[in-house]
């Protein structure tokens, strides 16, 4: 058996050009198929981190638009002691603009609590966060993002500086108290029109600014172990008992929507491997192409190996083993060089990467199985001549 590798080794080299162009179609179609998995792996990374820091990692509670009840601090302690919550916040938002050094920017103004970064994921990269003594005197304070800081002074870190936010029909005067990275950016960065930049603000400074005192939603952190929907049911069954209520509250689980967004990224990954793997199954037809012509050059040098006593067995095996090295070598070289471009690539725009074992597995075994595969015919083809025939061709 050694011996019968050893000669399909050699064989391969023998022309060597046309071995090395074949192996080449094996290794790009393993690439691609790498490189695709690792994409989709990336992709699927910063969608998540990006979901999750807007608030889409959870449940969020919020009132039926045709019932007459609203959320106020009362159904907020409600929410906290249930069993299976970890953390709730209140949540107020609204769409206006931003004024700074004259220059006005459409914004989204998020009214939170200090336990809101508990939950949205909302990292401090300057300053800090509001304190607990800035919330109960609705203190005139903010955070904004890092893309705002950049477009307004040309500089990430601005804490002490001054914005006028319009809240409530009215431009008032906040200090930026820090500076926030809301996951990756990549949402912003690909929907910029849509949407917009973030400005965190107190609850209660945009309840006094707007004259109200309920919340638009809740947001909610859920325990680990429990489950987010029989969780979100419970949660609206004790605020509508409190509030003498049937239907009127409504829990939106959004690990749901992050889930189906996943799924159609899942289906685009499917499709761009099935191409990927297209190309790979190409390739692998010209491993029956070479080794059909291999075995046409080589049809006096099978005719004598007969006729000193190798059998077709023998004959057979050795063309297969060619065929099977050419795409272990290509599957090989495949997987290091799509490795090396997608960790190349994963660090250039700062984002992890691991191994993704499910589609390197895959990758080898739909290498190697067309590769023998396609392997068969021209090694049966060989092991069929008639020695006498074979000792014929010139």
């Amino acid at each position: 058996m050694i011996d019968l590798i050893r000669s399909a080794y050699r064989s391969l080299g023998r022309k060597r050009g046309r071995t090395v162009l074949t192996i080449l179609g094996i290794a790009i179609g393993v690439a691609s198929v790498i490189l695709i998995g690792n994409i989709s792996q990336c992709g699927t990374n910063a969608l998540t981190t990006e979901l999750e820091s807007l608030g889409l990692g959870g449940l969020t509670i919020s009132c039926n638009a045709e019932a007459n009840v609203s959320l106020d601090e009362e159904d907020l302690n409600l929410v906290k002691h249930c069993d299976q919550v970890e953390q709730a916040t209140p949540i107020l938002m609204q769409s206006t603009s931003v004024t700074v050094r004259d220059e006005e920017t459409n914004t989204l103004l998020w009214g939170i609590d200090t336990s809101a970064s508990q939950i949205v994921s909302i990292q401090i990269l300057y300053g800090r966060m509001f304190s607990n003594k800035e919330v109960s005197t609705a203190a005139n304070v903010c955070l904004v993002d890092e893309a705002f800081s950049q477009k307004a002074y040309h500089r990430s870190n601005i804490i002490g500086k001054h914005i006028s936010i319009q809240c409530g029909g009215a431009m008032e005067d906040f200090e930026v108290v820090g500076i926030i990275k809301t996951g990756s950016g990549l949402l912003q960065n690909m929907l910029g029109n849509y949407i917009p930049t973030f400005v965190y603000i107190p609850y209660t400074t945009m309840q006094t600014s707007m004259g109200r005192s309920n919340f638009d939603q809740i947001a909610v952190k859920i325990d680990s172990n429990s489950n987010v929907d029989r969780a979100g049911n419970s949660i609206t069954a004790i605020l509508n008992q409190n509030n003498g209520t049937s239907d009127a509250f409504v829990s939106n689980n959004l690990a749901k929507q992050k889930d189906g967004l996943t799924s159609i990224l899942d289906i685009v990954t499917l499709v761009l491997s099935a191409v990927g793997a297209i190309s790979l199954l190409v390739a692998s037809l010209s491993i029956m192409t070479v080794m059909l012509v291999s075995v046409s050059e080589r049809t006096r040098e099978i005719g004598i190996k007969k006729a000193i006593g190798a059998r077709q067995l023998d004959i057979m095996l050795e063309f297969l083993f060619e065929a099977v090295l050419i795409s272990v070598i290509g599957c090989a070289i495949g997987i290091v060089a799509g490795y090396l471009v997608s960790f190349a690539g994963a660090s250039i725009i700062g984002m992890s990467l691991g191994i993704r074992w499910d589609v390197l597995l895959l990758a080898v075994f739909f290498s190697l199985c067309t590769g023998t595969t396609f392997g068969v015919y021209p090694a049966y083809k060989a092991s069929k001549l008639r020695p006498v025939d074979a000792l014929r061709m010139e």
